[in-house]
């Protein structure tokens, strides 16, 4: 998850959130679901904002790219708040499509 300054433009926006999932699939890594929370009000002042532009970006990649993704999020400068955590496996296996039946379909060992 991802919170941008609220006060970006939305090419800024999309800019900056291209710059993320370019760099998880330079390093070998497959680019998920985007999902645009847009803009919502914090609890609490953050910077001396009290807005943000919320951003989940779903990604499946190695440790060291989900490493880089996270430095290169701390330092951009219109990057509120971030956080980068791995889903359990469970989670994973749910949400991963089931597939045509080839393509889920294994051995069948009958000789056929």
């Amino acid at each position: 998850m991802v919170i941008l300054d609220a006060g970006l433009e939305e090419d800024a926006i999309r800019a900056a959130v291209d710059r993320s999932t370019e760099l998880i699939r330079s390093r070998g890594g497959v680019p998920g679901r985007v999902d645009r929370w847009g803009k919502r009000r914090f609890a609490y002042e953050l910077g001396h904002r009290w807005e943000g532009y919320y951003v989940v970006i779903e990604a499946q990649a190695e440790p060291s790219v989900m490493a880089e993704l996270d430095r290169s999020l701390r330092l951009a400068d219109e990057v509120i708040r971030h956080k980068v955590i791995r889903l359990p496996e469970a989670v994973v296996r749910k949400r991963a499509p089931s597939g045509d039946g080839a393509a889920s379909a294994g051995p069948t060992g009958n000789g056929a």
